[in-house]
């Protein structure tokens, strides 16, 4: 691995895991929202008897979402391990290359071809490993944008049945508003995410 490569691989899993925390953070708001909206539909009683259910299916995408983050976060986490480990390795087999070269025709040069063999399978398969995680990375970051998609068709019913909810037309809005923004803003970052992980790709070619 080179060190440009390395860097890059770096940098771009360090920035996959600053936008899937904040994914989390939102996520987070959006079951802080569902509760909020739910105890304003008690609140509100028959004036917002079609935003009850509702309150629930935001609560549902919430938990899929940071579930699913969770997992991504793990994923996340071992190509930080992998891109340590082949770093490593390489480091070792450049080291133990360098001694062979000094080695000339010393006794003990055939004792470092084993190492060199085992440095270099085993940087090829971190390589192999890295790619295939970020493959079901990818796989991961669609699924996050369903629960994404889905709430922003949410959002746009919730201002439907808030718009009947009287006093309370405010509120409940605001709550429609706040799933739409945070479900937009984890398609953004998501977007960020896959765009970090093309980079990391281009380094692998």
């Amino acid at each position: 691995m080179k060190k440009n490569q390395s860097k890059s691989q770096f940098v771009a899993v360090a920035s996959i895991a600053a936008e899937l925390s904040a994914v989390m953070d939102v996520a987070k708001e959006i079951s802080l929202a569902a509760a909020n909206a739910k105890a304003i539909a008690y609140r509100a009683g028959e004036k917002a008897k079609g935003f009850q259910p509702i309150t629930d299916f935001i609560n549902e995408l919430a938990k899929d979402t940071i579930e699913l983050v969770n997992t991504i976060n793990r994923h996340a986490l071992s190509l930080y391990q992998l891109t340590v480990n082949e770093y490593r390795m390489d480091d070792a087999y450049t080291k133990l290359k360098l001694a062979e070269n000094l080695a000339k025709d010393a006794a003990y040069k055939q004792s470092l071809e084993q190492p060199l063999i085992k440095a270099m399978q085993s940087s090829q398969q971190c390589r192999r490993d890295f790619t295939s995680n970020v493959a079901q990375l990818l796989v991961q970051l669609d699924e996050v944008m369903h629960p994404a998609r889905a709430a922003r068709v949410i959002a746009a019913n919730s201002r439907i049945e808030a718009s009947q909810a009287g006093e309370y037309l405010q509120s409940l809005q605001a709550v429609a508003e706040s799933v739409d923004n945070a479900a937009q803003v984890i398609h953004e970052n998501v977007l960020r995410c896959r765009s970090a992980l093309s980079v990391v790709d281009m380094t692998n070619q």
